[in-house]
Parts: C-alpha cells; structure tokens; sequence
C-alpha cells in the first residue's frame, strides 16, 4: 500500500517556511519595482525599444557573470553570498527611487539596472542551490511545487501592489523594493542550515566550466533547459505590457498591473495543483504540452484587442510556464550533487534567465522594427516551432516519465 501523499510536507521544516518567507516579500517588491522601471521609460519615450533595451542592460551581466556566480556559490557559504547579493540589489533599488526622483538621465537608469542585474547575479545560483538544504530529497519535488506557488502568489502581488503604487508615486515603488530585499536578507541570516558539501580548490577556469561539462553529460537536463531557453527567448510578450496597456488596449497603469499579474495568477494555480497531486508519472510528455500550450497562448494574446481576451491569454501563459518550472527545477536539482548545485544552477542561470532579458531585447526590437502585435506572434509561432525541434529531436525527454525514476537511472548508471 502507497504512502499517502502530504502535500504540506515542505512547510514542516522551519528552514524551507522562513526562507519562502523571505522569498516572497523580495519578489513582491521586485515586482513592483520591474512594472515601475518600465512603465516609467515608456512614459519618458514611448518607445518600445526604449523596454528592449533594459532587457539587454539587464542581461549583458547575467551572462558575463552567472559562471562566476556558480563556482562562488559552490566554493564559499551559500547563504552569506545571498544576504551579500540581496543587500546590494536593495541599495540599486534606492538609487533608482533617488534617479526617478531627480528625473536623471536614461543612461544612468540603464546603468543602474546592469548593477542591479550583476548583484543580484552574483547570488542568484546560491539562491537555487541553497533550496536541497531546506528539505529532505524524498519532499524536494514537493518543495519544489510550493516555492513556485509562492514565486507565483509574489508575482499576482507585486505588479498589483506596483500599479496602484506608480498611480501615485514611481520611486515609492523603489523604495518598496529596497525595503521588501532587506527584510528576506533579515530572514536568511536567521537560518540554521546543516554544512553543504563545498568544491575543492583548483584551476578556477576548469572550475567555472564544470557545470557546462556536467549540463551537456545529462541529456534530459540539456533538452530541458534548452526548450526552456529558446521558448523564453522567443515568447518575451510580457515586456511589452506597457506598450500593449498604453497603444493597444487604452487600459493605462491599473490595466498594466492586472496584465502583469495574470500570468502568476495562472502560474498560482497551476502550482497549487501540482502541490496537491501525486509526483508526475509522465513528465517528459507533459512538459513539451506545456511549451506547447505557453506559445499557443502568446499568439492568442498577440492578437487579442479586448482586456478580457488579453488577460485569459496572459493566464494560460502563467498555467503553461509553471509546469515547465517544476519539471525543469526538480529535474536538474535531483540530478545534480550537491558540490555542483552552484555551477548547474548557473549553467541554468544563462540559458533561461539571461533568455527572459534577451527575449524582451528581441520583443522590443521586433516591436520597434515592424509592431507589437507582429513580435509577439511570431514569437509564440517560433515557440511552437522549437517543441516541434526539440520532441523530433530529444528521444530521452518524450520517453522521461517520473523523477524517481531518472534518479534511480542515473545511480544506476554511476555504479
């Protein structure tokens, strides 16, 4: 007889609730902070490509970076390295609060946000690799579930919170976010984890590379994490809300929180499901669907010109992208020893974070060159065209069933 499934068993651990906690607030404030940035560049230029160009100022860092940020997370205290990345993240977003204030100049803003992005860089694979601390393995799925449910219910909270805070004041959404990373940096330096096993000392490059051998041996997580990447990287709609809330629907800043929040709000739910249901027995299959589903979804929004419409689009997108985030993070985090957590986790970094900045550069580019409504449908054309790519060629994804099951494959295959 199967043990019965307790879908709170991540939140029996102190660990894993403070560290959420935290989580959640930062997130919520970055939120804010993210509607805030581009709302207040649309307004001084009503140029879309003015929105692409913080998606690349943000992502140049993230990709010179992320490698560095890997080996640091796998050499040095984890959780000292993120209170260090958070509390820095908290003084750009001050900054940003003062430039707003002052009204600066765009290159000083752009400036601002390639800072923000490197701090923040810098703990981001220490943030992903401390989360196995938290839990046992036999619940880390479960984890895994809720924490997106919380990224999700921060990010319905954030942009909301976002859009009644711009109605009256851009920096205070700054602020709030400055606020909001200080209060998680408070929470991680309250945590008791048990001791991470740490990468020995050694040639740094042959370090730093580590990852990327490690990613390219495992070929479910490379299939993973490259659908993932080239589906980001084309599907990139949601930097151009702003451009759809002001010239397409008329729908102003309050309108812009509601897009921003509908596709968490679909993510939320999708995630609160996932939490509740047994682990998955056909992953593989279910993830290609998912892609499948999120770039249908953008071309619905693309075409959309009713607000009604446009924010059931914006909600499958959330469903769609929060099943590829469970299956992609359980995989490549049960998969992986816990030495090289910071180094995957970074290889991961590059591929999809830096592709969410990318995207945006790409949307706003395509944006500017023909019109809005052009990038996002071909972006969630070229999205259903990398499943078709990926599924014809990746016979180790479609036949990836359960992750008990790709575990016990991979110990089988080390001896």
């Amino acid at each position: 007889m199967s043990e019965r499934h307790d879908p709170y068993a991540a939140f029996r651990h102190r660990n894993y609730t403070m560290f959420m906690a935290g989580a959640m607030l930062a997130q919520i404030g970055g939120g804010g902070q993210g509607l805030a940035i581009g709302w207040e560049l649309y307004q001084r230029t009503g140029q879309p490509l003015a929105l692409g160009m913080a998606g690349l100022a943000q992502a140049l860092p993230m990709i010179v970076l992320t490698p560095l940020a890997g080996y640091l997370a796998d050499r040095f205290d984890r959780k000292h390295l993120l209170i260090l990345s958070i509390l820095g993240g908290a003084l750009m977003s001050a900054a940003l609060a003062l430039l707003s204030v002052l009204e600066g100049p765009l290159w000083m803003i752009y400036a601002l946000l390639a800072l923000n992005a490197s701090v923040l860089t810098l703990g981001r694979p220490a943030r992903v690799a401390i989360l196995p601390l938290l839990v046992p393995r036999e619940i880390f799925e479960n984890a895994v579930a809720w924490r997106t449910s919380a990224m999700q219910v921060s990010a319905v909270t954030g942009p909301a919170l976002g859009g009644l805070i711009i109605a009256f004041s851009v920096p205070a959404a700054y602020l709030a976010s400055a606020a909001s990373a200080g209060l998680f940096a408070l929470l991680l330096a309250l945590l008791h984890l048990p001791p991470a096993e740490k990468t020995a000392r050694g040639v740094i490059w042959s370090q730093l590379v580590a990852g990327v051998h490690f990613v390219r041996g495992q070929k479910l997580i490379l299939a993973a994490i490259s659908l993932d990447l080239f589906a980001v990287l084309l599907g990139g709609a949601t930097y151009l809300l702003p451009v759809y809330a002001t010239d397409v629907l008329k729908v102003g800043e309050k309108g812009l929180g509601l897009m921003q929040a509908a596709p968490a709000v679909g993510a939320l739910l999708t995630a609160l499901l996932l939490a509740h249901r047994p682990p998955m027995q056909r992953a593989g299959r279910t993830l290609l669907l998912a892609v499948a589903g999120f770039g249908v979804a953008t071309i619905l929004f693309g075409l959309s010109t009713n607000i009604y419409l446009s924010l059931f689009a914006l909600f499958l997108t959330g469903v769609c992208d929060n099943v590829s985030v469970v299956v992609r993070h359980t995989l490549i985090q049960l998969l992986t020893p816990d030495a090289m957590r910071g180094r995957v986790a970074a290889v991961n970094g590059i591929f999809i974070g830096s592709s969410n900045e990318l995207g945006g550069f790409e949307s706003g580019l395509v944006a500017q060159a023909f019109s809005p409504v052009v990038s996002v449908v071909s972006g969630g054309i070229g999205c259903l065209l990398v499943v078709g790519a990926t599924a014809i060629a990746s016979p180790q994804l479609r036949r990836f069933t359960s992750f008990s099951e790709a575990v016990e494959a991979q110990q089988a295959r080390q001896g």
